[in-house]
């Protein structure tokens, strides 16, 4: 892989990491502490819950990423879907910013070089850039739960992390031209 689009996909994948921090903290942020424990039902997962299971990811999946398989033996995947009931707000917290202070660390420090390297997650083998955009597409995955949950749980009071409703055509970059409600192309790539 050419060494600029290598950078380029590592700036790339760092955009994306910090942009699905930052809008689940956002919805995270607008929870009643009692919201961030609820579950919609018996079968759905609290974000509390999604949380911990996403730290645990990112503690097994970033911990020695280029040399141990990104599946720890030591890691309790299905302990990370159980909460007790002293379980705080602030532990809970504790969890996400340390699985992220992991995977920031990874990615920072990795090399364009590095990019077309060989990682395995449960003894199957990744390019670094496959392992990267699996836990990319896995962290949106649930980075769209905790906004959907925090939005249901907060109703009327929700204050909108994207385009407020209503509100599209006011984001819409200057100098774009519009034919019949369809954006006309522009020049060149």
């Amino acid at each position: 892989m050419h060494t600029d689009i290598a950078t380029h996909y590592l700036e790339e994948a760092r955009r994306q990491f910090r942009g699905h921090k930052r809008l689940a903290e956002g919805a995270i942020a607008q929870l009643k502490d009692e919201e961030l424990f609820k579950a919609i039902d018996s079968e759905s997962n609290s974000i509390a819950i999604l949380i911990k299971h996403l730290a645990g990811n990112m503690r097994s999946r970033f911990t020695d990423f280029l040399t141990t398989d990104g599946e720890k033996p030591d890691r309790d995947r299905d302990g990370e879907f159980e909460l007790n009931s002293a379980t705080s707000r602030a532990e809970v917290m504790r969890w996400w910013e340390d699985g992220w202070a992991r995977v920031f660390a990874v990615i920072e420090a990795l090399k364009p070089e590095d990019v077309m390297c060989t990682v395995t997650i449960r003894g199957e083998p990744h390019t670094v850039l496959q392992a990267i955009n699996r836990q990319i597409a896995h962290y949106a995955q649930h980075t769209g739960q905790i906004v959907f949950l925090a939005k249901h749980f907060r109703s009327s009071e929700w204050k909108t992390l994207s385009v407020p409703r209503g509100k599209s055509k006011e984001f819409r970059p200057m100098g774009q031209k519009y034919e019949k409600g369809v954006l006309r192309e522009a020049e060149g790539c």
